[in-house]
């Protein structure tokens, strides 16, 4: 019974406590992110780091419970803890936890995952839900696509260092060195710190540019077939 009751208010936001909770939730999250990129800020005074301190303590303690909660009313706790929301819940309190018990500074890149946090918002908004749901969808055609697209970065990466390597041995040293302008390349960012002078150099700049053009356009189309899917199984799962 008290099972049920925590579940309407932390995993059901149908209900009115329950929506409520979720728009808490976020709020706290914006909050506490904005609170990690103010500790960044250079002359903070001591009492605005005590002040951020607390905060980040407040927030702690609130997505303590949460995921104490969660693991309590999930049906199955282990699958929980190592799901990925569960992953993410976890991530966005360890490093407040890790800094506490242990005070050495090579324990301060954990910090970074306070970022995390970000993550969290995906299990209370619809629209960004989809994008999880759309992930699943496609998950297999992205890595497919990005084990394609390596084999085409080192491909192109070999043709560049063959095309140029003599005209420019600084530019282009080896073909690991070239990986850069590959990348670069096929993304069609193209920063222009590397670039070929010979003509057949060019000439294979220009085929890598147009296979580069599919490399940016077919996981958008991937993408968006996969939203407009996940789009349709949200509704469904509404009715």
């Amino acid at each position: 019974m008290l099972k049920n009751k925590i579940s309407n208010v932390v995993d059901n936001p149908d209900t009115k406590i329950g929506k409520w909770f979720d728009i808490i939730i976020q709020i706290i999250i914006f909050l506490s992110l904005l609170a990690y990129a103010t500790e960044t800020l250079p002359n903070l005074t001591a009492k605005e780091k005590l002040a951020l301190n607390i905060f980040e303590a407040f927030c702690i303690s609130i997505f303590s419970i949460e995921y104490i909660l969660r693991i309590y009313i999930a049906h199955k706790k282990l699958k929980y803890i190592f799901s990925f929301y569960g992953l993410i819940d976890l991530f966005s309190i360890l490093p407040f936890y890790l800094g506490s018990i242990v005070d050495l500074r090579g324990l301060r890149i954990f910090r970074v995952f306070r970022v995390f946090r970000l993550f969290k918002l995906v299990r209370y908004n619809q629209a960004i839900e989809r994008f999880r749901i759309a992930s699943n969808i496609v998950k297999e055609e992205i890595i497919l696509f990005f084990v394609l697209t390596l084999i085409f970065v080192f491909l192109s990466s070999t043709g560049i260092y063959y095309f140029e390597h003599d005209a420019q041995p600084n530019v282009f040293p080896s073909i690991f060195h070239s990986f850069w302008w590959s990348i670069v390349t096929l993304t069609t960012v193209g920063y222009g710190d590397s670039y070929p002078i010979t003509l057949g150099g060019k000439i294979f700049t220009g085929f890598v540019l147009i296979i580069g053009v599919g490399v940016v356009t077919i996981p958008a189309g991937l993408v968006a077939t996969a939203l407009g899917k996940a789009r349709e199984i949200q509704i469904k799962r509404d009715q």
